[in-house]
C-alpha cells in the first residue's frame, strides 16, 4: 500500500533528505586515492550525528555500518573496509539519515583519479538516466513507466540494468510501497498519487546484467566483474509532478561542478 504524505510530512522528508546531501557533499570532499572506506564510514556516522539525524543504514536489517560502499565491480551494499581506494576506482557511495521520524535515503557514485573512459561514460549515462526516469513520476503514470524510460534509455547505450535490485518507496520506514524497478513495460504497474516519495536508483552495469552476492550476505557483484553504477534521488510529487527531495548540489560544490540538471524539479530555487 502506498503511504501518501502531506505537504508537512514531505517537509520533514526533505530535512532528512538535505543531510544525507550534505554527508554526501562531506563524503565529496575527502574521498580520494588512499582514503579507505572505513574512514569515510565513520566520517559519515559522526557528521549525520552532528546534524541531529542518525544513521539510517547502521543495523538496518542487521547491515553494519553508516554507509553501503561499493566499488568498481560491486553494484551496492559493499561494506565499508580498510583497503584503500585506488585512482581508477570508481565507487558508489549510499547513504541514509533518520529525523524527525522519517528517513532520506540518495546516492553518488564518486570517480578516484583518472577513471578509464569507458567507465567514466557509464557514470555519465546512469546519471542522466535517473532524470529520465524521474521526469516520468506523475499523475497519470504508473510504476513500470519510470523503469521503462530508465531501461530504454541505458540498454541502448548496451548497459545491463539490475533486475534484482529496485528503488522503493520511503517515509516512516526506510522501505515502503511501491517497489521502482528500473526496467519495465509502459502502462504497467500502481498507479502514481498525489503526496507519494520515493526512492528513484538505477543501477546500471557495463557488461551483463546478472550479478552474485558475496558470502558476507551483503555485497553484491556484476557476473562479469565488469564496473556497476549506482545514482539516486528522493522524489515526490506535488501539485502533480516530480520534486525532487535530495540534492548533488554539496557534491558538485565540493568538487567544483556546475549543473543546473535539477533545476527542472524545483518549485524554487535551492539555497545551499
Amino acid at each position: 500500500m502506498i503511504i501518501v504524505k502531506s505537504r508537512e510530512e514531505i517537509e520533514l522528508m526533505r530535512e532528512s533528505a538535505l543531510i544525507v546531501s550534505k554527508t554526501l557533499g562531506m563524503i565529496a570532499s575527502e574521498i580520494k586515492e588512499g582514503v579507505t572506506t572505513l574512514y569515510l564510514d565513520k566520517l559519515a556516522e559522526e557528521f549525520i550525528r552532528d546534524h541531529g539525524a542518525e544513521p539510517s543504514f547502521l543495523g538496518l536489517y542487521g547491515f553494519p555500518n553508516s554507509l553501503c560502499m561499493s566499488p568498481n565491480a560491486q553494484v551496492v551494499h559493499g561494506i565499508p573496509n580498510n583497503k584503500p581506494l585506488e585512482s581508477g576506482d570508481v565507487i558508489s557511495v549510499d547513504c541514509g539519515a533518520y529525523k524527525n521520524g522519517y528517513h532520506g535515503d540518495h546516492a553518488y557514485s564518486f570517480e578516484i583519479g583518472e577513471v578509464a573512459p569507458e567507465t567514466k561514460k557509464l557514470l555519465q549515462i546512469t546519471k542522466e538516466s535517473l532524470y529520465v526516469g524521474i521526469r516520468e513520476l506523475k499523475l497519470g503514470n504508473r510504476v513500470e513507466d519510470v523503469g521503462n524510460a530508465i531501461q530504454r534509455y541505458t540498454e541502448a547505450h548496451g548497459y545491463g540494468v539490475v533486475r534484482e535490485l529496485v528503488g522503493h518507496g520511503v517515509g516512516q520506514k526506510m522501505h515502503e510501497d511501491p517497489e521502482m524497478p528500473n526496467y519495465g513495460k509502459k502502462g504497467r504497474g500502481k498507479l502514481f498519487v498525489e503526496g507519494m516519495v520515493v526512492a528513484i536508483e538505477p543501477m546500471i552495469n557495463l557488461g551483463t546484467r546478472n550479478i552474485k552476492q558475496l558470502k558476507d550476505g551483503w555485497t553484491i557483484l556484476t557476473a562479469d566483474g565488469k564496473p556497476s553504477a549506482h545514482f539516486e534521488h528522493d522524489v515526490a510529487i506535488i501539485d502533480g509532478k516530480p520534486e525532487i527531495l535530495s540534492t548533488f548540489g554539496y557534491i558538485y560544490k565540493a568538487l567544483g561542478i556546475v549543473s543546473n540538471e535539477e533545476d527542472e524539479f524545483r518549485r524554487e530555487p535551492l539555497v545551499l
